[in-house]
């Protein structure tokens, strides 16, 4: 009796080994529940994208997690991240320069469902044949502006065709500030939390057009810094015609200018199409849209539209995570509610894919009915390019704060910007 009782217990542990109780030598693989972590590069979106996550969670059991970089500092949280044993499964590069700096954790998604679900192949970041990036939204920027504020100015948006009626109005509307009650431009703020949009957004412009001249279609060595004295006319005109002393710029925060076009202290706020939730503190129908007139080719000149927001999957993570991570991000562009979401709230993207709803922005509202007019956005995103872009914009920003302060000259700035790039791409391709 006894013998036939440890027989049976004998019996019992080999078929546990080889059913049910494998658990006890590690999960079978293919049956691992994967789990997502993205690390956001917006923080205006956080909220939203925290909600996304719970909800998907909800439907799913998946675990979502989501971490948002500060301001100004993805590419470092990203490097620091990248390296933990709960590494992001997905994350974002700007395009050819960052997939070339993150290659080496980008899975190759040629044939996966969420391609499947562009509009266009324009916007699969490619190396060649190989997929290693979806562009997951299109944006815009310009000079957000209060209507109602310049019609009490005496101008109407029509008035402003070209740089120089730009800069006619603004000098008019800050040398009556104290009569009017506001300020042409908000506080050109160089905190890092609103730096970007100067080292990164406004260098854009020079850059598109020196590009554009010389026939430039990928990653340059150097440029030239043809049309820096054009940037420099521009940012004399925010700096001198705002309520804020270009001595203090440093201190000045994101929501310092943000707040200052909310609360009708400015008529002109540069901006993008993410900052509709903000703007529209104003009234939707006192918000107007201008190009970032620079002195070029101002009949032709729109917005500044295009993409830097590419979706990567990480090469390094499980065959689990990946799959969970690639199962999340075709639910991002399939799913009504989330569909919905990322036309909404702080996000509000123009996601370029089949099943991606209009978003509910004013902003890309004109952005359209530019385009219906006839009226082009040439001025395409050329800052992706950039080498080494944290610590390029970084020169950038010491350079513009020591020239707005008056303790630096302006060759500092286009030593920064032109001498800046040469070093960077050579020490990013060594």
């Amino acid at each position: 009796m006894k013998k036939a009782i440890s027989m049976a217990v004998i019996l019992g542990l080999i078929l546990c080994l080889f059913a049910g109780c494998n658990g006890m030598m590690g999960n079978d693989p293919e049956e691992e529940t994967g789990k997502v972590y993205y690390l956001n590069f917006k923080p205006e979106a956080d909220a939203d994208w925290q909600a996304l996550a719970a909800k998907y969670t909800d439907k799913t059991g998946v675990e979502v997690k989501v971490v948002t970089a500060a301001s100004g500092d993805y590419e470092k949280t990203l490097g620091v991240e990248i390296e933990k044993a709960n590494a992001p499964t997905m994350f974002q590069v700007n395009g050819p320069v960052g997939l070339s700096t993150w290659k080496d954790y980008a899975l190759d998604i040629s044939d996966s469902d969420i391609r499947q679900e562009l509009i266009s192949e324009d916007f699969a970041l490619k190396e060649g044949d190989i997929v290693y990036g979806i562009a997951f939204v299109y944006e815009a920027y310009g000079l957000i502006t209060n209507k109602k504020l310049l019609k009490e100015a005496g101008y109407e948006l029509e008035d402003i065709k070209d740089f120089a009626s730009l800069k006619a109005a603004a000098e008019d509307i800050h040398s009556r500030a104290d009569e009017l009650g506001f300020d042409a431009f908000t506080s050109s703020g160089l905190d890092g939390s609103s730096s970007w949009r100067f080292s990164g957004h406004l260098t854009n412009l020079p850059l598109y057009y020196e590009f554009t001249k010389d026939n430039v279609t990928e990653q340059p060595a150097t440029i030239k810094g043809t049309y820096l004295d054009n940037f420099k006319a521009v940012w004399d005109m925010y700096i001198q015609n705002s309520a804020t002393d270009p001595k203090t710029l440093t201190s000045k925060t994101g929501d310092d200018a943000v707040a200052e076009f909310k609360e009708g202290k400015a008529v002109f706020y540069q901006n993008g199409t993410w900052e509709f939730a903000n703007a529209s503190a104003i009234g939707e129908e006192n918000i107007g849209y201008l190009p970032i007139y620079f002195g070029v080719d101002d009949a032709a000149q729109g917005l500044c539209a295009g993409t830097e927001n590419y979706w990567v999957v990480n090469s390094q993570v499980s065959e689990a995570d990946q799959k969970a991570t690639l199962d999340f991000m075709k639910w991002l562009a399939t799913d009504e509610e989330a569909t919905k979401a990322l036309a909404s709230g702080n996000m509000g993207f123009t996601c370029p894919f089949k099943s991606a709803q209009k978003p509910e922005n004013g902003l890309y509202d004109i952005l359209n009915d530019m385009l219906e007019e006839g009226k082009t956005t040439s001025v395409k995103w050329m800052f992706p390019y950039t080498p080494n872009t944290d610590a390029w914009r970084a020169e950038v920003v010491s350079a513009l704060s020591a020239y707005s302060a008056g303790t630096g000259d302006w060759e500092l700035v286009e030593n920064a910007i032109v001498d800046g790039w040469a070093t960077q791409y050579n020490a990013s391709h060594q």
